[in-house]
């Protein structure tokens, strides 16, 4: 399952409910859309396919007017901070007459039906949501203020770093509002020796994260959930978590062995930018890169 990324959508009427183009089978896509001039229109119909978009309203919408299946939905204001739903498969329509920011997530059914496979439950139906109306939930807020960071300081290139975010915020969704329920399994051991070197070869290949996580599983023959359970069981860790640690790792032997700019150190060691370096080597390590240059080359 892969992220695809857009920083903001500034125009476009039909950015607001459309599928994202690169949308696929398994595909989930992010996308920030900030329109800061009214268009005093009803937005276009989206292509009917079977898919959901979460919306994180970023910015007070006052006296929403919105349509599902061309019924429409009560007035209401919608929060910053609040959560809607819109099933692609009504035709959700929505009128344009103030600015309007938000996040949206767009999570194709087929997406649902991999992660209920995954948790060993029975695929979710219709979720249960009042067309129009702005719900509070801390967890799918919190979980898009993290993706909405990402695509803003370039984490979206992490690839494992979005899938456990998109994962995590689809499983919320399909718990809470679709039913679904985990059957117990029966505890199994972590990767085997051959899985948790192919899974090591292949992060520590790729430290900009442009392995997704899919494919990392892929390689070692099992889906998504089960490689993370496994992975976290073998190493004691997340996959992402393990690549922040090769990527400082890495940082470090840069920094130690030769004077190469910290710019360049944090591209080459598949961090965003400098910045990005500096955070979190910062957190990790409880000194900034240049303090601990100037500490270890004395």
């Amino acid at each position: 399952m892969t992220v695809g990324s857009v920083a903001e959508k500034q125009s476009g009427l039909a950015d607001v409910f459309a599928a994202p183009a690169r949308a696929g089978k398994l595909k989930v896509a992010a996308v920030e859309i900030r329109l800061p001039e009214p268009s005093l229109d009803v937005t276009p119909p989206p292509p009917r396919i079977d898919a959901l978009i979460v919306r994180l309203q970023l910015s007070d919408y006052r006296g929403q007017r919105y349509w599902e299946d061309g019924v429409a939905a009560p007035i209401r204001d919608i929060a910053a901070g609040e959560i809607l739903f819109h099933d692609l498969r009504r035709g959700p329509r929505l009128v344009l007459d103030q600015s309007y920011h938000a996040l949206h997530v767009h999570i194709p059914r087929a997406a649902f039906d991999a992660i209920a496979a995954d948790s060993n439950a029975v695929p979710i139906g219709d979720l249960d949501y009042a067309p129009g109306v702005g719900l509070e939930d801390p967890t799918i807020a919190g979980l898009g203020a993290s993706i909405l960071t990402g695509l803003r300081v370039g984490l979206a290139r992490n690839q494992p770093f979005v899938d456990h975010l998109v994962l995590a915020l689809a499983a919320h969704v399909a718990g809470r509002y679709g039913g679904m329920t985990a059957k117990p399994r029966a505890v199994r051991g972590g990767l085997a020796p051959w899985q948790a070197r192919r899974a090591r070869e292949i992060l520590a290949a790729n430290l900009d994260g442009g392995a997704p996580l899919a494919e990392v599983a892929r390689q070692c023959g099992l889906s998504v959930g089960h490689f993370s359970r496994s992975f976290r069981q073998s190493f004691g860790t997340t996959p992402h978590q393990w690549l922040v640690q090769r990527r400082l790792e890495a940082a470090k032997d840069l920094i130690r062995s030769c004077r190469m700019p910290l710019s360049n150190v944090a591209l080459s060691c598949g961090f965003a930018d400098q910045s990005h370096l500096t955070r979190v080597f910062t957190r990790e390590v409880g000194a900034s890169p240049a303090a601990w240059r100037r500490e270890v080359q004395q």
